[in-house]
């Protein structure tokens, strides 16, 4: 075994594979940019190397500062994770180069594989069947017009290098083919640095099943049981389980077979999967999509059900052991199911859901934990997350005797989980788990995008607005208890001395004479309405009333039938925790403050609330003004393609620019036919969540009356 190992990765991963490391009593060594200065796989390790800048083509792909950082450390082995340069051929022959040993297969199997038009070829002369497709490298925008028409739509665009569902286009109208075409070599090149595409047909509806694969340097090859990954966005997984409720025992056999049969087709050595595409209504019909050469994000389900570390695994064949285990002596136990924690904003909008990278810093993270539950997390509070990098923040794990108790245990892990500070699809996965097509089993790639509109709540519960209202209350009453973070439980503050309170010290809304004035709290969460709540009394024992854009507003000085009695408490001391009593039903909330705006966490969800000014919305032309016209970024991010310029016609829906951030791209469309009459960014340009892009001026109207996009 290896003395010291250079974890050639970041974030949750590194820290997966330093927690083997430090079980085998292996040294490790992280490594760094700029931005992940004080992360968390960088603190876990026994040492960690700087090697370069935020942007990754200077840090974490730079096959250079690796290998010195490898030379600096005394390191004997490298281990890539998965992304950055986990399957890049050239990265593998520098190890080797260097004396190092590369814990992965060897560089001619990742070249092979990676190469999805060869990868195609090889695995079909050894009898695994494959998805039918386009033929040859390096065709032409042409040839792959041409191809896509013979084989007939609807069909895939897929990078031939790379993976992750980068670059991915699924394509039904040929109209569309040559700006598909254009935007898939566009993400291949920025990800993988090869544009090189081949085109598939596409089965409506299909099943995504992947078998995990192990193979020594002695001729040793087996398989370990399939993942069912059909749940995917934009072809990227986000809940994956082990066994498939698809397959029976003699397909998962076959399919095992044909996994082995391609890693041997390509000398294989370690971890990898082999990926297949099947129809959900004839799984014996299963064709060979690709082979990834690396450990997978989702392996977590498949050492649930085994029992085996596969990075010790990947260790342990990379220093030369021979597989101790024969096929016959792989069982499985039970069910296990992943959900991929990201950052991300989930915006609705009718039918159509976006999901947006977010980007903040982690004030406060509770991860999950009880009988059979996992977490693979690269988090930790004060943990700055940027768009520089992937998404993909952590793991929950969910383990149980049979695949119902485990979904259950992985509702009640995300309920569990809060992230506050930044925005993650937390609440969106633990809805996804519950969906009636999920729990039956009856998956294909399709369903999330079907789903996704009825997994976004339209509104945001009362009792957000309520809590974050009586914890601003709070906060106006001695001493600050509920806001800040004080002693005593929020809206309980203590007394002067003799016993006695200043009733004009707090906001009781007590009046010489009269009925006690109501508090009214004006507040927003973002890509929602404003909401008033009216608040009367002290935090833990008032009166609210809660007033959306569309009600009618209450009388200042009559309470409403709509009044409602609400108590908030503290909950387990000072930890961020309170606990809203609305009209006799309790609502446990994690919360922190975070400048003006309070961060708010429930089952999942997050919401940021922040104070309401209807004046300054006013001077600013008016909330309807802005909803109608403002197209603003979505996201944090860079520009990396203008297709308009100032004076250009253009109609409703047609692409003006490209942002891109976390390795997503999102189009930036026209709302309505117009002039483009203001474009305040280049390629490039860097820009912030809800910086003005653009201005369209609307045919129809007069050019003095410009609408903001």
């Amino acid at each position: 075994m290896f003395e010291t190992v250079l974890v050639a990765n970041r974030g949750e991963i590194a820290v997966r594979v330093i927690r083997t490391l430090r079980r085998l009593g292996v040294r490790s060594v992280a490594v760094y940019s700029d931005a992940d200065a004080d992360a968390r796989h960088v603190r876990e390790a026994d040492t960690a190397v700087r090697i370069g800048p935020a942007q990754a083509a200077e840090s974490y792909l730079s096959i250079e500062k690796l290998l010195e950082a490898a030379e600096r450390t005394g390191a004997q082995a490298v281990h890539p994770g998965y992304g950055f340069l986990a399957e890049n051929a050239a990265f593998a022959r520098a190890c080797a180069d260097a004396g190092l040993a590369f814990i992965g297969p060897p560089a001619d199997a990742i070249e092979l594989m990676g190469d999805k038009i060869r990868a195609k070829e090889t695995v079909r002369t050894a009898g695994v069947p494959v998805v039918p497709g386009s033929s040859g490298s390096g065709l032409t925008d042409a040839q792959l017009t041409e191809a896509a028409r013979e084989i007939g739509m609807p069909v895939l665009l897929k990078p031939s290098a790379g993976g992750g569902g980068k670059g991915m286009r699924l394509v039904r109208d040929e109209a569309l083919l040559a700006d598909e075409i254009a935007a898939a070599r566009r993400e291949a090149r920025g990800a993988f640095g090869d544009d090189t595409l081949l085109v598939e047909r596409w089965i409506d509806r299909p099943r995504h099943i992947e078998i995990q694969v192990l193979a020594d340097g002695h001729g040793g090859v087996i398989h370990l049981g399939e993942r069912e990954c059909s749940l995917q966005r934009r072809h990227q997984k986000i809940i994956e389980e082990a066994p498939s409720p698809l397959l029976d025992e003699a397909t998962r056999a076959l399919m095992g077979e044909a996994a082995a049969s391609a890693a041997r087709s390509c000398g294989y050595v370690g971890a990898g999967t082999v990926e297949f595409i099947v129809p959900g209504d004839d799984p014996s019909a299963y064709c060979f999509m690709e082979m990834n050469t690396r450990l997978q994000v989702e392996h977590p389900v498949t050492e649930l059900i085994t029992g085996l570390d596969l990075v010790e695994w990947q260790l342990r064949v990379a220093a030369g052991e021979p597989l101790p285990h024969a096929q016959r002596d792989i069982t499985f136990t039970g069910h296990a199911v992943e959900a991929r924690i990201c950052a991300e904003t989930a915006r609705a909008t009718g039918e159509r859901v976006d999901f947006l990278p977010s980007a903040g810093t982690v004030l406060a993270l509770d991860e999950p934990g009880g009988e059979g539950v996992r977490v693979d997390s690269g988090l930790s509070t004060g943990t700055e997350v940027g768009t520089t990098y992937d998404p993909m923040l952590a793991k929950v794990i969910a383990h149980g005797p049979d695949r119902p108790t485990a979904l259950r245990r992985l509702r009640a892990a995300l309920a569990e989980l809060s992230v506050l500070g930044v925005d993650t699809n937390a609440g969106f996965l633990r809805r996804l788990a519950a969906h009636p097509q999920v729990v039956s089993g009856e998956l294909d790639t399709g369903l999330v995008d079907r789903a996704a509109a009825s997994l976004v709540p339209e509104l945001v519960p009362d009792e957000v607005y309520v809590t974050a209202a009586l914890l601003r209350q709070s906060a106006l009453e001695p001493d600050g208890a509920g806001g800040a973070g004080g002693a005593g439980a929020p809206g309980e503050a203590r007394p002067r001395s003799g016993g006695w309170v200043d009733p004009f010290s707090v906001p009781t809304g007590w009046r010489l004479g009269g009925t006690p004035a109501w508090t009214v709290h004006r507040l927003r969460i973002s890509g929602h309405p404003p909401v008033t709540v009216r608040v009367r009394g002290r935090a833990h024992d008032a009166e609210v009333v809660i007033e959306r854009q569309d009600s009618a507003p209450a009388a200042q000085d009559a309470a409403p039938a709509e009044a409602l009695r609400t108590r908030l408490t503290g909950l387990g001391g000072h930890g961020g925790r309170v606990v809203l009593d609305l009209a006799g039903v309790t609502y446990p909330f994690r919360h922190v403050a975070d400048g003006a705006s309070q961060w708010l966490g429930r089952e999942g969800d997050t919401w940021r609330v922040v104070g309401h000014d209807p004046v300054e919305e006013a001077l600013r032309g008016g909330a309807s003004a802005a909803h109608a016209g403002e197209l603003t970024a979505p996201m944090p991010g860079t520009v990396t393609v203008v297709k308009a310029a100032v004076g250009d016609e253009v109609t409703a829906g047609q692409g003006l620019l490209v942002v891109e951030a976390m390795k997503m791209e999102h189009l930036i469309s026209a709302p309505h036919d117009g002039t483009v009459t203001e474009l305040d960014v280049t390629p490039g340009s860097t820009v912030a969540m809800d910086q003005l892009l653009a201005v369209v001026t609307p045919s129809e109207m007069p050019s003095e009356t410009e609408e903001r996009v």
